[in-house]
């Protein structure tokens, strides 16, 4: 069984992803696919660079994602050409990673599951859900972000109410750890006996 996790930006995705790790679950995690696909001497980052120039390359050489996120994200066009180039490489990625998981079910952790299509690849859509202000604190927080840099990349994500709708499961992530954490594990109880 696959089971899809999603949620916007500073909702929650990694805390509640390590849990299930933490319970045994193999988690394949679209952010680490979209990382790999990137890597010095791969054909994406030469694509990358001759696209948008070698500025985006740090001095050794690997990609400076917070300039390049800067770029897609202040422009809708060369997102799209950003995204047409590495979502069939990260598809990939992720396919070969399912395939070879031996927990009881895979999760499949994706900010942009419902987006990118992948949903559809699921048994189950989990979503971890937070208050959009909520949401705004923590990576502001986190990554360092302006309130305008998280706005955008949260206006650039499917509306909440629209991923919600989509949700087979909701986790509500706008308490502490141990309360997401027990939300986790019933979860976990449940579709191991599914």
């Amino acid at each position: 069984m696959l089971v899809g996790l999603t949620g916007g930006i500073g909702s929650g995705k990694s805390a509640a992803a390590d849990r299930f790790a933490e319970l045994g679950i193999d988690v394949v995690d679209a952010d680490i696919a979209s990382r790999t696909v990137v890597e010095p001497g791969q054909p994406a980052l030469a694509e990358i660079a001759a696209h948008f120039g070698a500025d985006l390359l740090n001095e050794d050489g690997t990609l400076n994602r917070p300039r390049l996120r800067a770029v897609v994200f202040a422009d809708v066009a060369e997102r799209k050409w950003l995204q047409s180039l590495l979502h069939p490489l990260i598809s990939q990625c992720l396919k070969e990673q399912i395939a070879a998981s031996t927990s009881d079910y895979c999760l499949l952790v994706n900010p942009l599951l419902l987006e990118s299509g992948q949903g559809q690849w699921c048994d189950e859509i989990v979503v971890v859900d937070a208050p959009e202000e909520l949401q705004v604190s923590r990576t502001m927080k986190r990554d360092d972000n302006s309130r305008e840099q998280v706005e955008a990349i949260l206006a650039a994500q499917l509306k909440r109410q629209d991923r919600l709708a989509k949700a087979s499961h909701v986790i509500h992530n706008n308490d502490d750890l141990p309360h997401l954490y027990r939300q986790v594990e019933s979860l976990h109880e449940a579709l191991v006996k599914r």
